[in-house]
C-alpha cells in the first residue's frame, strides 16, 4: 500500500512530495484550479518503476493530504462524462 511520507511546498506553489516505496524519487505536484497533480517525478533507479496507477493513487493521497480531493474527483467525473450525464 502506497504512504506519503513527506510533502513541502517549492517555488511557484508546487509541492515536492516523497511516497512510500519510491522513498528516492521526488514527486512534483502543479496546481490547477482547486487540486494538485502530478506534473513531474524525478524517479531514481534505486525505486520500483512507477506506473500510471501510481500517479493516479499519488494524486489521490496528495489531495487528500490537502483537503482539496473533493475536487479532484469532481474533475475526474466531468472528464469521463462531460456531458454532465449520469
Amino acid at each position: 500500500m502506497m504512504e506519503l511520507l513527506h510533502w513541502s511546498y517549492t517555488k511557484k506553489y508546487n509541492i515536492m512530495a516523497m511516497f512510500n516505496p519510491f522513498f528516492h524519487s521526488k514527486v512534483i505536484f502543479r496546481p490547477i484550479k482547486d487540486y494538485y497533480f502530478v506534473y513531474t517525478v524525478h524517479w531514481s533507479s534505486s525505486d520500483p518503476v512507477v506506473t500510471r496507477q501510481d500517479l493516479e493513487t499519488m494524486e489521490i493521497l496528495m489531495n487528500r493530504e490537502l483537503e482539496t480531493e473533493q475536487s479532484y474527483f469532481k474533475r475526474l467525473v466531468y472528464r469521463n462524462n462531460p456531458a454532465g450525464t449520469e
